[in-house]
Parts: structure tokens; C-alpha cells; sequence
């Protein structure tokens, strides 16, 4: 942390803020093209039963979700910037050497992350559906009628400050080792285009195990954005099943897309 320059200085604020979209955009694009191109090009003919929705894409939406997605990347490099703010200040729990701590807290902290943030996003998944606050924040969201891999970050700026703020906040108060939270931020990112892809990627035997059969895919979230009121989870459908709001079609249709 000492090697690294001080972001109180507005300047350095602004360039750590470029560096970070940088690297969050090139990881947005490098993975949705990844996806893109193994999943609608290369293998389409494949994958093509495994599709939630049938329909083609409208013209222009993929144009329209990347350039909201660029906003998007813009708060959350700010984001970024803030949060190593925080850390040169001393405000966060975030650390270096993975010794300052038990080395069983590396996974516990991940986890406990994970949980806090899927509780963070459930409850205001389901506030951002209130009709009058819909219309504000999250129908940017849900002008994506079809998830294609470039809705991962297709928020309004509201809602992408929203997600942005989650990290900076956690960190004050959960100690997590540097690593760790990188571990953290690839998760998100993979999580985030599989369950957008539209094509459902996991095997029929993820619904019986025990460790996996909670887990998001991409036809639990497709049929929030096809049903609205179902499945506003994000990693786990643990807030879901407890809240009653996972949509009754969900089990029939996963088993509909997946092979043995």
C-alpha cells in the first residue's frame, strides 16, 4: 500500500478512478465476448435448446447495453478509487498479509461477503420493483426483455451507484485480505454474465446437490426478466425460496434446458 499513490490528491483520485474502469470494462468486454462468441457463435447450434428465450434480440440492444454499461464501469471506477481512499486512510478492514489474520478466515470472509452482499442486493432488488421507484432506477435494467451477456452491467446510474457502494461499505467493518476481495470482484463478474447469457450452462445435477442446487443460472434470472415479480436473488435463491418469490415454473424449466 505504501508503493501505491496518494488518491487524496485529486488528480491521483481521477487516475486510480480511469485505471479501474479500465480494468473493469476490459474484464466486462473480455468476458461477455468470451461468452458471446463460445455460446451464440461458435457452438450456437449446440447451445440452441439450452436457450431461455427463443426469440431473437431486438435490433440495437446489445449497442444500447454496452454504452450503458460503460456508465456503469464510470461509477464503479469512482467507486474504486474510494474504496483505496478509505484503505490509505485507514477506514477499511481490508489487509495485505494474509498472516494478520487465521488462514481459515480467507474462505470464511469470502463467504460471509458473498451472504452479506446477496442479502444486501435481495432487499434492494425487491425495493427497485416498486412501481414508482421502477420506473426511475431499474427499467434501464429491464429494457433488456431478453438477458443477453452485455446486460451484466446495464444499470441506470442510480442503480449503478447502488451496486457500487456495497464493497466500500463492508470493508469498513469485515477485515478481508487483498486477495481475497480480488477473488471476490471475479466472482461477481463471471456470476454476473452467466446468469445474463441466456442459455443455461450448468448440468441437470446441479439442482440435486446439496452445495450446488442453490446456486443462480441463467434461467433463474432469465424469468426475472421475463416475470418481474420472481427470483431476485443473485448468487443463491436462499432469500427467495425463504420469501416465497421464486417463480413456480423455475424448477420445470431448468430441467427443461439441461442435460443429465
Amino acid at each position: 500500500m505504501d508503493k501505491l499513490p496518494d488518491v487524496s490528491n485529486p488528480l491521483w483520485f481521477l487516475i486510480v478512478a480511469l485505471v479501474v474502469y479500465i480494468v473493469v470494462v476490459g474484464r466486462y468486454f473480455l468476458l461477455s465476448w468470451i461468452f458471446y462468441i463460445v455460446f451464440y457463435v461458435r457452438q450456437r447450434n449446440k447451445w440452441k435448446n439450452k436457450k431461455i428465450n427463443q426469440r431473437d434480440y431486438p435490433p440495437g440492444q446489445f449497442r444500447k447495453e454496452i454504452i450503458r454499461s460503460n456508465i456503469t464501469a464510470i461509477i464503479f471506477g469512482i467507486s474504486g478509487a474510494v474504496l483505496l481512499l478509505f484503505w490509505q486512510k485507514g477506514y477499511t478492514k481490508l489487509y495485505e498479509n494474509i498472516h494478520d489474520y487465521p488462514l481459515w478466515w480467507l474462505p470464511v470472509s469470502l463467504f460471509v461477503a458473498l451472504i452479506l452482499q446477496e442479502t444486501y442486493y435481495y432487499w434492494f432488488h425487491r425495493w427497485m420493483h416498486l412501481p414508482k421507484v421502477f420506473r426511475i432506477v431499474h427499467k434501464w435494467h429491464h429494457d433488456s426483455h431478453i438477458a443477453s451477456p452485455w446486460t451484466a452491467f446495464s444499470f441506470h446510474p442510480l442503480e449503478g451507484l447502488i451496486q457500487a457502494i456495497f464493497l466500500p461499505l463492508v470493508l469498513l467493518f469485515l477485515p478481508m485480505n487483498l486477495y481475497v476481495l480480488i477473488t471476490m470482484l471475479t466472482i461477481m463478474s463471471i456470476s454476473s454474465v452467466i446468469n445474463h447469457l441466456d442459455i443455461e450452462v450448468y448440468p441437470k445435477w446441479f439442482s440435486k446437490n446439496i452445495i450446488t442446487r442453490s446456486m443462480i443460472g441463467a434461467t433463474h434470472h432469465s424469468l426475472h426478466h421475463k416475470q418481474y415479480k420472481y427470483n431476485f436473488g443473485l448468487y443463491f435463491t436462499w432469500w427467495d425460496k425463504f420469501s416465497k418469490t421464486e417463480s413456480p415454473v423455475y424448477d420445470e424449466l431448468f430441467d427443461e434446458k439441461t442435460d443429465k
